[in-house]
C-alpha cells in the first residue's frame, strides 16, 4: 500500500511511518498539519491516508476536515481517521457518503499492531474498519433508532461485528457460525433496515450508519 500518514505529535507519527513500512508497505507523504494534509493527499493521491483529527493550527478537526475535503476532489480516496477521543459527529461525517473507505480508530489501538494494519488494509480495499471501542461509546451514547429494534440478538452481533469491518467468512469464524448462516442473517437484517441497494459493499456502509445511530 501507498500510504500519507497525517499526524502533528512527532514522535506519533514517525512511530506510525516505521510500523507501516515495517510490514512492508510505503509511506509516500506525511503531513503535520491540516492544510499539508489536504495538499498532501491531492498531491499523492494514496492507497489509503492515516489521519488525525485535531490537528494544527487551532488543533480542533482539521485533519478530518482536510479528509472530508480530499474526499471530495477525490471520490471514495480510503481514509482512516485517528482520535483520541470518541466524537459522534467524527464518525457520522467520515461515513456520510456511503462510499466505504473509511475507518474511525481511537489513537491507543495503533499500539496492537496487527490489528491497526489489519484495519488499515481494509480501509484501502475499501470496507470500513471501526474501533470496537468507538462503537461501544457510540452506542453507548446514542440515541435509540427504531430499526434496530427489530433485530434479533443474532442479527446484533452480525452487525456488530460487521461494523468493525469483517467479511461475512471472518464474523461467521467468530460466531462460529456457517457462510450460509451469516448469509442468511446479513439478508434478513438488511431487510429489516430497509437497505435495497444493490451493491454489497454499499449495503454494509449503510447498515453500519444504521448501527452507529445516524438521524
Amino acid at each position: 500500500m501507498r500510504v500519507v500518514v497525517a499526524e502533528d505529535l512527532y514522535l506519533l507519527r514517525d512511530g506510525m511511518v516505521r510500523l507501516i513500512e515495517a510490514y512492508g508497505h510505503e509511506v509516500v507523504a506525511t503531513a503535520a498539519t491540516g492544510p499539508e494534509t489536504l495538499d498532501a493527499l491531492l498531491t499523492w493521491r494514496p492507497d489509503v491516508a492515516l489521519v488525525d483529527v485535531r490537528m494544527p493550527p487551532t488543533q480542533s478537526d482539521e485533519g478530518l476536515r482536510a479528509a472530508l475535503a480530499a474526499r471530495e476532489q477525490l471520490p471514495g480516496l480510503p481514509v482512516l481517521i485517528l482520535s483520541q477521543y470518541v466524537e459522534q459527529l467524527y464518525a457520522r461525517e467520515l461515513l456520510a457518503d456511503g462510499a466505504g473507505g473509511t475507518g474511525y480508530f481511537l489513537k491507543e489501538s495503533v499500539f496492537d499492531a496487527d490489528q491497526f494494519i489489519d484495519a488499515l488494509q481494509r480501509v484501502a480495499d475499501g470496507g470500513t474498519a471501526m474501533d470496537p471501542a468507538v462503537i461501544a461509546k457510540l452506542l453507548a451514547g446514542g440515541s435509540s433508532n427504531r430499526r434496530l429494534d427489530g433485530l434479533t440478538e443474532r442479527e446484533h452481533s452480525v452487525l456488530a461485528l460487521m461494523a468493525e469491518g469483517w467479511s461475512n467468512q471472518a464474523i461467521g469464524r467468530r460466531l462460529f457460525l456457517s457462510d450460509s448462516a451469516i448469509s442468511k442473517y446479513t439478508t434478513s437484517m438488511f431487510g429489516k433496515l430497509g437497505i435495497t441497494d444493490d451493491n454489497d459493499s454499499n449495503r454494509r456502509v449503510l447498515a453500519v450508519l444504521a448501527y452507529l445511530n445516524r438521524p
